[in-house]
């Protein structure tokens, strides 16, 4: 008897960028979780600013950057994210402040600057699909100057919504699914499969030490569901609503921030990083 295995592709999300913003991007809950993650991205990128966005997808976080003078070189894996990224671009006239690059973020390495960055972002989990971290921090500290903020939004291991809805249904598997250490194979669509790690705050700490040093945690999605509950969102628009408002103080509460679908790290690129500066 023969096995199927999970086919694997070299860039899984071209799989998946043609429907991403349809299903995701302006999705009720999409929006909901973005708007927690921009007002991070606010406080931190300035005018003039020039950063790098690991896993840009369809360049929406990157129009939001641009659109208040903020230089980014975008990168993703998929070429198709990249030219719908391109398209947003170009349709919001902001080439003269947008780089994109097909690049992973294992292949940081491959970029070249005599400027260094001034900042770098990530955002909804595109790092959970990196099994390196130590490669990734050293890479990652040799393209920002000393003091740079790295923003980083991962998909958090211990997402409450998720457990209580599979759990609810019987479905344990699926309810705890982001505990398994190794991580898990996660079809992102027919074909195409991902593996994704869901790391915690105590071990992304000393994974980016002593290049990075985590400065503050905030949750995002504690309140708000996860993005497959996106019926639900649209039956309940004022529960929505209150589930957005709750988010916005329950992401700093310390234990109850490490609950949400994602996990927004703030590391600082330290003054002095051995072997590299």
């Amino acid at each position: 008897m023969s096995t199927t295995r999970p086919k694997v592709l070299a860039a899984p999300f071209d799989a998946v960028a043609a429907r991403y913003d349809e299903t995701f991007t302006f999705s009720k809950i999409g929006q909901a979780q973005r708007a927690g993650v921009w007002r991070e991205l606010a406080k931190t990128f300035r005018a003039g600013d020039r950063t790098l966005e690991i896993g840009c997808g369809t360049g929406i976080d990157v129009c939001f950057l641009a659109k208040r003078g903020v230089r980014v070189v975008a990168c993703d894996p998929s070429s198709q994210m990249i030219d719908m990224a391109t398209r947003r671009i170009q349709q919001s006239g902001l080439q003269g402040l947008v780089q994109p690059r097909q690049l992973g973020a294992e292949n940081l390495s491959s970029l070249r600057s005599s400027e260094k960055f001034d900042g770098a972002f990530s955002n909804f989990g595109a790092l959970n699909c990196v099994a390196d971290l130590r490669k990734l921090t050293i890479d990652l500290a040799r393209l920002l100057r000393p003091g740079a903020t790295a923003v980083l939004c991962w998909m958090g291991p211990y997402c409450v919504w998720e457990m209580v809805w599979y759990g609810a249904q019987g479905k344990r598997d699926k309810a705890f699914r982001r505990f398994k250490q190794k991580g898990i194979p996660a079809r992102i669509a027919n074909d195409a499969f991902v593996h994704v790690h869901y790391p915690s705050v105590g071990l992304l700490a000393p994974a980016f030490a002593p290049e990075f040093r985590v400065k503050s945690v905030r949750g995002i999605g504690i309140a708000v569901p996860p993005s497959y509950l996106e019926p639900w969102a649209a039956r309940h628009p004022q529960l929505l609503q209150r589930c957005e408002q709750f988010d916005s103080w329950l992401g700093s509460c310390p234990g109850i921030r490490s609950l949400g679908d994602h996990v927004l790290v703030r590391l600082q690129r330290e003054q002095t990083a051995f072997g590299i500066d």
